[in-house]
C-alpha cells in the first residue's frame, strides 16, 4: 500500500512538470522563455510575454527566419548576440557607414548610419567601444544628434597596407578616436577627398563604424573590401536597472529591482544603479530568490581549505584537521593525527584508516594478522628524520613498533579506495583499543608541554595495551606485507624476542611536528 503511494505521487510530479514545460531556470521568471536562438536572455530583460521583463524597455522582441533560425532583437534594427548581468552590458550588431567609387572618380554606393537607444536606460559604452575608420582616402565623423558632441579622424595612404588584427591605426589605412560618456544617439558619416581617385585599384571604398575594441579585428577589413550586405560591427550598450541613486532606489522597495542576498552598486557610466550579489552567493540578483548560497566545499581549487570544510550561509568555515591550529583557509600548524587498524576476520583481512575522528575500514586479502597503529605524520618530508631522532623514535624502534611510510599506506590501500570500505565509523566504535589509542594521542597532542607525556610514558602505555591480549600469530608471506612493512618487517621477524601470537595486537606510533603553514 505504501508503494502505491509513492507511485502516485511520483505520477502526479511527472504529470505537473509535463504541463509546466522546461524545468524552471534560475536566470528567468518561471514559465518564461530562456532563449532565442543561441543567446541567453536573463531576466531583468525578457521575451515572449510583457511579464517576463522587468520593464517595457527590457523587453526584446524574438523573431524567426524563413529557415527556421531565430533572431533577438534590441530596438527595431540591432540584433543582439549577448547579454551579461555581470557586465551591464548588451552587444549588439550595427550596420557599418561606407562610400564606394568608380574608377573615374564617380560615386557608386553611400551610406551613413544613425542610431538611436529612445528613452530607456541604455547609453553607448565608452569604455568598451572605439570609433574606426577604415581607407585611405577616408574622412569620418561621429555626433549626437543634438550635436552636442562631436569628433572626426582622417584615413590615408598611398599603397595598399595590410590590415592586422592589431592595427595601430595612426591614421594611415584606419584612423580611431574615442567617445564621451553617456551617448544615446549617433551619427555617422563617411566622405573623400579625391574620390578615391589616386587609390582606386587597391581602395574603392571607405567604412566607419563603432566597435566593441575587444572583438574587433582589422584584418576583416582589408583595403580592398567592398560592402557585401552584411557589413556590422560588434557595439556595446551598457545598461543600469533605473536611472537613480542607489539611496533613492532604497527608499521605495516597490519598485526597487534587486533581490534578496544582493547590494546596490553604480554602474561606470554613472546613469543609475545595479544589482549584484553579496559575497558568498550567485545567481540572477534581479529576481527575488535569485542570489543563492555558494557551497564552497564543492569547489575545493577555488576556495582554499586545507582541513575539514564546512559551508555556511553566504561563506564557509575551515577548521584545521584534529592536533592542527591556524587559519585552515591559509595553512595549519602542529601535529596531525592518523589511524591505522587491521582486523583479522575469517573471510579477509582488514585494513582501516583514521584521519581526524573518522574511521575507515579497507578489505586486503593478504594482509596478515591484527594491526593497531596511530601514525602522526609530518607533512615536510625534509624533517622527518631529525624529529624521529629528537622526539625518542629509536626507543620506539627498539620496542618493535612498526612506523609506516604514508607512500606504503597509500598503495597498501588502493590510495584509500571508497570500494574497499567495509564499513565506515565516525562515532561510538566500540573498540577498547580505538579508545585506549586515541585517549593516548590526545594527551600527545597537548599544547602545554609539561602536559605531553614522555617518549618513555609513551612507550609503557603502548606496551599495556600490547599485553591485552595474549593469543599468538603466525607471519604469513604476501606480497603486500612485504611492501607495507618492507625492511622493518624482516628485521621485527629476525629480532631474538619470542614470536607473537595470532591475536596480539601490534600498535605503532611515529609523533612529528607541522612547524610552518602549510
Amino acid at each position: 500500500m505504501i508503494l502505491q503511494r509513492w507511485v502516485f505521487l511520483l505520477m502526479m510530479v511527472l504529470l505537473v512538470a509535463a504541463k509546466t514545460g522546461a524545468p524552471a531556470n534560475p536566470d528567468v521568471k518561471d514559465g518564461c522563455q530562456e532563449k532565442c536562438g543561441d543567446v541567453i536572455v536573463p531576466y531583468l530583460f525578457g521575451i515572449g510575454e510583457q511579464r517576463c521583463a522587468m520593464k517595457e524597455n527590457f523587453f526584446l522582441n524574438c523573431s524567426s527566419t524563413d529557415d527556421g533560425h531565430q533572431k533577438l532583437w534590441f530596438g527595431k534594427n540591432m540584433q543582439a548576440c549577448n547579454i551579461s548581468l555581470l557586465n551591464g552590458t548588451v552587444t549588439v550588431e550595427i550596420d557599418t557607414s561606407f562610400d564606394c567609387y568608380y574608377k573615374s572618380g564617380q560615386q557608386s554606393m553611400i551610406f551613413n548610419q544613425s542610431i538611436t537607444l529612445g528613452l530607456g536606460p541604455f547609453t553607448f559604452s565608452d569604455s568598451r567601444n572605439i570609433f574606426t575608420a577604415v581607407g585611405c582616402d577616408t574622412i569620418a565623423a561621429v555626433a549626437n544628434m543634438k550635436e552636442t558632441f562631436g569628433a572626426a579622424c582622417i584615413s590615408l595612404c598611398t599603397g595598399n597596407d595590410t590590415m592586422l588584427k592589431n592595427n595601430s591605426c595612426s591614421g594611415s589605412g584606419c584612423c580611431q578616436t574615442s567617445i564621451p560618456k553617456g551617448l544615446k544617439d549617433l551619427d555617422i558619416t563617411i566622405q573623400s577627398t579625391y574620390n578615391h581617385t589616386d587609390v582606386f585599384e587597391f581602395n574603392p571604398c571607405g567604412f566607419a563604424f563603432l566597435a566593441d575594441k575587444d572583438s574587433l579585428d582589422l584584418s576583416d577589413w582589408p583595403l580592398y573590401r567592398t560592402p557585401k550586405g552584411n557589413d556590422t560591427s560588434n557595439v556595446v550598450i551598457e545598461w543600469v536597472a533605473e536611472t537613480k541613486t542607489c539611496e533613492k532606489a532604497l527608499a521605495n522597495m516597490s519598485s526597487y529591482a534587486c533581490g534578496i542576498n544582493t547590494y546596490c552598486s553604480y554602474s561606470d557610466n554613472g546613469q543609475g544603479y545595479r544589482c549584484s550579489c553579496k559575497a558568498g552567493f550567485v545567481g540572477n540578483p534581479y529576481l527575488e530568490q535569485g542570489c543563492q548560497d555558494i557551497d564552497e566545499c564543492k569547489d575545493p581549487e577555488k576556495y582554499r581549505c586545507h582541513g575539514k570544510c564546512h559551508n555556511t550561509i553566504g561563506d564557509y568555515e575551515c577548521k584545521c584537521s584534529l592536533g592542527i591550529r591556524g587559519d585552515g583557509k591559509i595553512g595549519c600548524q602542529g601535529f596531525a593525527i592518523t589511524t591505522i587498524i587491521a582486523e583479522n576476520h575469517e573471510a579477509a583481512p582488514v585494513i582501516g584508516f583514521c584521519y581526524g575522528m573518522e574511521t575507515f575500514f579497507y578489505r586486503r586479502n593478504s594482509f596478515p594478522g591484527d594491526y593497531l597503529s596511530i601514525a602522526l605524520h609530518n607533512l615536510q618530508k625534509k624533517r622527518k628524520d631529525k624529529n624521529f631522532r629528537e622526539n625518542g623514535g629509536m626507543v620506539l624502534k627498539h620496542q618493535r613498533v612498526r612506523i609506516f611510510s604514508e607512500a606504503k599506506l597509500t598503495k597498501a590501500t588502493s590510495n584509500y579506495d571508497d570500494d574497499k570500505k567495509i564499513r565506515e565509523a565516525t562515532d561510538g566504535a566500540k573498540m577498547d583499543e580505538i579508545e585506549a589509542v586515541t585517549e593516548l594521542a590526545q594527551r600527545c597532542l597537548n599544547s602545554i608541554g609539561v602536559n605531553r607525556p614522555s617518549m618513555k610514558e609513551v612507550s609503557e602505555e603502548l606496551a599495556k595495551l600490547k599485553a591485552l591480549n595474549q593469543k599468538s600469530w603466525a607471519q604469513q608471506n604476501s606480497d603486500e606485507t612485504e611492501l607495507l612493512l618492507g625492511e622493518s618487517s624482516q628485521s621485527f621477524l629476525n629480532n631474538e624476542s619470542p614470536p607473537m601470537r595470532q591475536s596480539q595486537t601490534v600498535i605503532s606510533i611515529e609523533i612529528e611536528k607541522y612547524t610552518d603553514s602549510i
